[in-house]
């Protein structure tokens, strides 16, 4: 039996890289998965997960005898955090576990970062972040506890250059999960 045995847990960014590694090991361990990834757009200069990288994980996850349920969303919008989180809770009666795991980057001295890029990095490293929280916190509050993983950096504790934007993220996610933890730690969570 493994240690994730009738639990559930919901990963970010799952379509490929450390996001499909979590999803995998989860259910290694005998958790259900619930996925999310391949955003329509993010602005950036290089490919995201795509649906065939998805598609990919569902069936790794599904190979392991573990049950899937993979989205394409987007962790810059709600709704597609919710609609999974119900979609979970509906199909596999709860939630249990979340890794906040979806994050982007791109390189640039300082004053060449574009616009467009800052936000987009923002966006999706931290209120991203806040956006999985706030979605999957009251499921796992009413399972009567859990877990809730953060995936920050070692670029979250210390400066780097032509990564300013991602750094600013990553030291916004530890700062937001230290907040999250003093109000969720009453709950289990």
């Amino acid at each position: 039996m493994g240690r994730m045995d009738g639990k559930v847990a919901l990963v970010t960014g799952a379509a490929r890289g450390m996001g499909r590694a979590h999803a995998i090991r989860l259910a290694e361990e005998g958790a259900n998965i619930l996925a999310i990834d391949c955003p329509p757009d993010t602005g950036l200069p290089y490919p995201t997960g795509s649906a065939d990288d998805l598609q990919i994980t569902v069936k790794e996850v599904e190979a392991l005898g573990r049950r899937i349920i993979a989205h394409e969303g987007d962790v810059r919008k709600q709704s597609s955090l919710d609609k999974l989180v119900a979609d979970g809770v509906k199909a596999f009666g709860g939630l249990d576990v979340a890794v906040a795991n979806a994050g982007i980057w791109t390189v640039h001295p300082f004053h060449d970062i574009p616009e467009d890029e800052f936000t987009a990095v923002l966006d999706v490293n931290i209120t991203g972040v806040w956006r999985t929280l706030k979605a999957v916190s009251p499921a796992i509050k009413e399972r009567g506890g859990g877990s809730i993983i953060v995936t920050s950096s070692g670029n979250g504790v210390e400066g780097s250059p032509h990564y300013a934007h991602y750094v600013a993220s990553k030291h916004g996610v530890i700062g937001l999960a230290k907040s999250a933890a003093l109000e969720f730690g009453q709950y289990g969570i």
